[in-house]
């Protein structure tokens, strides 16, 4: 399991993103989900953000064979912005935001949920940097044709 993701890590920093991507396209998406999240948490602004892209992807290969399994990960993300989940969430709200531009599907499902973490009346996620991650992955969701 490190291997792969010392395997993922090294994509991620390929100067050629589009190239990174499309050789992580090719390990199965269950196995690839793991290290991508953790790389969505990454403190640097670059891993971070194409972990978030890549996960978008994968996710939606993930949906195209098995909606089932993508919609776990969906779970997932959202459990990591609950407060009972321990955690903080760090970049689930954009990957969130990046898989449902990438299936559509999915974005019909959860896209509410999504408003939801901007909505005092709803999730509202309390905390500024999450928040933003919010804003942007709605910002991201309706600029999909």
């Amino acid at each position: 399991m490190k291997k792969l993701k010392q395997t993922i890590y090294e994509l991620l920093t390929m100067s050629d993103e589009q190239k990174a991507i499309e050789e992580l396209l090719e390990f199965p998406p269950a196995k690839s989900i793991n290290p991508l999240f953790s790389f969505i948490q990454n403190s640097n602004e670059n891993i971070k953000w194409r972990a978030v892209r890549a996960m978008g992807k994968v996710v939606a290969k993930m949906a195209s064979k098995n909606l089932e399994s993508a919609r776990v990960v969906m779970r997932r993300l959202m459990w990591s912005l609950n407060d009972e989940s321990g955690g903080i969430g760090w970049g689930a709200p954009e990957a969130m935001g990046e898989i449902m531009a990438q299936d559509e599907r999915l974005a019909s499902e959860y896209k509410k949920i999504l408003l939801s973490y901007v909505d005092e009346k709803g999730n509202f996620l309390e905390h500024e940097p999450l928040r933003k991650g919010a804003v942007w992955a709605i910002e991201r969701l309706s600029t999909t044709p």
